[in-house]
């Protein structure tokens, strides 16, 4: 299966916390960073994610926000390290990709949001990632 979701990481399951309708699955990316999904009970069922299950982590460049540096007492639990290694601007929006251990993020943000942070190629970012909005595939 062919996807346009751009962000595709490949990781390891390292927890499955069940609650009554949702899970949150934690995953080792292939490159050590830690990533977290919320996902339903009944995916967790259909993939069969149990620890040690093999995964790719799929999240929409939409869905990736960069900020300069780590934020604490923020609710979003995925925050990845990594570097700008090209950055494509639009008249109102910008592409950046980031290079993070084990694969490459890239995220859509506005054109102003990208000259607030002044970014560059070689820039240090944090890519910031709702654990909602991570989904888990299965091969």
């Amino acid at each position: 299966m062919t996807l346009s979701i751009r962000n595709q990481l490949p990781g390891t399951v390292t927890e499955v916390r069940a609650g009554e309708v949702m899970a949150t699955v934690k995953v080792r990316l292939t490159g050590g960073q830690d990533l977290t999904a919320a996902v339903t009970l009944e995916a967790v069922e259909q993939l069969g994610l149990t620890p040690g299950s093999p995964v790719t982590a799929l999240v929409k460049a939409t869905e990736v926000s960069l900020a300069a540096n780590r934020v604490e007492g923020l609710s979003i639990r995925n925050q990845l390290h990594g570097t700008v290694i090209r950055l494509s601007l639009g008249e109102a929006m910008a592409t950046v990709r980031v290079a993070v251990e084990g694969g490459e993020l890239t995220a859509a943000i506005t054109k102003d949001a990208a000259g607030d942070l002044g970014l560059f190629v070689g820039s240090d970012v944090v890519a910031l990632i709702k654990a909602t909005e991570v989904s888990l595939a299965t091969a």
